[in-house]
């Protein structure tokens, strides 16, 4: 065991200095947890398998440590100098250190960090948001529900003018956002170039049925940086200010893409997919992250938008336990996580500003989805208010929670119960397109079953009224309750 960096009880890891991560650790070949978690501090740190006698004082102080260990819940408790990340604001360096080489260890039979504690001093280092979803509200006007999308299905085969023309169904039946599905490029049958500007052609004409503006995220994931630069400047050549996102595979693309873009192009919306975060985040892998760790490093890394989970009420794994805390993580000013507070905050969390911000904003999600949701209709029909609120400048800015997967009109309502906020993202993909009735009708079915929760009645009580889309909405009650997706069977983990 190197004891050194077994400091049990050590309080100056409290002094903003420190990065504090939970991690549930098992170990092999008989080790203790002491002893696995000193090795995971010195590899994830300044050490390695054995001491060596070439360090320096300064050296030793960079090390990590180990500041409890509750032998109940095998939970390791381990605080980093957080000086010893690249000072260029790099989420790629934080993560090699403390979810890398540590994975590969074999003193460790299961290293998962669980939850991720940022201090005030650290935030000044990253970039955060630039581009967010209040950006997005006021250039679609849309204040008093979520952002309604789609994607467009079937993910692949579609000619690029068939995919467009999807895209026009969609917003003519009052969508605001379609996005690129996340393996979307540049294949043979669907030139990229010519995909956005087929998409641009259907915009306009959305646009001019609508009398509305609509958005479009398209995927820029690529082989090399270089070609992604080259499809985000093809974009905004075709595209108008305002109107087109940059999606990017964070976690196959890589966090130094989703930086790059960012940094590059800080006017954008920056969606961040999360294709392949199974892999870590799954209860059952031994290894990894959770879905609020990886939430909590895209909003450092500056995503606008972060695909979060849908709380089990789509056709993803995931929980209300963790898929709620990721949006709160993304969308908060300050959040509960598994093992510790988040407050985005680059001053003194106990700075009085701060506080009143977080009362305020503790507040407005007490209240519920359905209070906001009435408060914002009726402040955005003012003519001298503006929802859009810019953070703080004491704050990094806020990411947009994307709820995605298996989500159709018949569960809207659950959604909303569940996630307790309208500040969201929600693209729909089957449950749009597989309409009895086609897609512009399974949009209209979609901002009717909003509009039904947002009113208090229940869906069968909206389709039957006469009011609306009435018709639309009763075709899709009928067609996915026999699909068996109703809300009365979802899975709770």
């Amino acid at each position: 065991m190197q004891k050194e960096y077994i400091q049990l009880g050590n309080k100056e890891v409290y002094n903003g200095q420190y990065m504090l991560c939970a991690f549930y650790v098992e170990s092999y070949g008989g080790k203790t947890l002491e002893e696995a978690s000193s090795n995971i501090a010195a590899e994830s740190s300044n050490g390695s398998n054995l001491k060596v006698g070439t360090g320096t004082p300064f050296s030793a102080s960079m090390g990590a440590i180990v500041y409890e260990i509750d032998h109940m819940t095998s939970t390791v408790y381990i605080a980093y100098p957080w000086r010893i990340f690249d000072r260029g604001g790099s989420v790629q360096n934080i993560l090699t250190f403390i979810a890398g080489n540590v994975f590969g260890m074999s003193s460790v039979k299961a290293c998962k960090l669980l939850d991720v504690q940022f201090p005030a001093e650290m935030l000044t280092q990253y970039d955060g948001p630039s581009y967010t979803l209040d950006d997005m509200r006021k250039y679609l006007d849309v204040y008093d529900s979520p952002i309604l999308g789609s994607i467009i299905k079937p993910k692949i085969g579609l000619t690029s003018n068939q995919y467009a023309e999807l895209c026009y169904d969609f917003w003519a039946g009052g969508g605001h956002f379609v996005k690129n599905d996340e393996p979307q490029a540049d294949q043979d049958f669907a030139p990229f170039d010519t995909m956005v500007k087929a998409v641009r052609i259907a915009m306009d004409r959305a646009e001019d049925v609508t009398g509305h503006k609509k958005v479009h995220s398209f995927n820029v994931s690529a082989a090399d940086f270089d070609t992604m630069i080259e499809r985000a400047d093809l974009i905004q050549r075709t595209m108008r200010p305002g109107s087109y996102a940059f999606l990017i595979d964070g976690i196959t693309s890589g966090w130094t893409a989703v930086q790059t873009l960012r940094r590059r192009y800080p006017e954008v919306f920056l969606h961040f997919h999360r294709a392949g975060h199974g892999a870590f985040t799954r209860k059952e892998s031994p290894f990894g992250f959770t879905v609020p760790v990886m939430t909590k490093f895209a909003r450092l890394a500056g995503a606008s938008g972060i695909h979060t989970g849908t709380a089990g009420i789509g056709k993803m794994d995931g929980s209300p336990e963790e898929d709620v805390v990721a949006a709160m993580h993304a969308s908060r000013v300050g959040s509960q996580g598994s093992h510790f507070k988040q407050v985005w905050s680059t001053v003194s969390w106990s700075d009085s500003d701060v506080e009143t911000i977080l009362r305020s904003e503790r507040h407005i999600w007490e209240s519920g989805a359905r209070e906001l949701s009435i408060a914002r209709r009726e402040l955005s029909q003012m003519d001298d208010y503006s929802i859009t609120h810019k953070a703080d400048w004491r704050m990094m800015n806020k990411t947009a929670p994307i709820i995605s997967g298996g989500v159709n009109p018949v569960l809207i309502p659950k959604l909303l119960d569940t996630f307790g906020t309208i500040d969201f993202i929600t693209t729909m993909g089957g449950g749009t397109h597989s309409h009895p009735m086609g897609t512009t009708a399974g949009t209209q079915a979609v901002l009717e079953s909003f509009r039904a929760w947002q009113n208090g009645q229940t869906l069968e009580e909206a389709s039957h009224d006469g009011q609306g889309y009435d018709v639309e909405l009763q075709r899709a009650v009928d067609f996915y309750n026999k699909k068996g997706t109703q809300a009365t069977k979802v899975k709770q983990n």
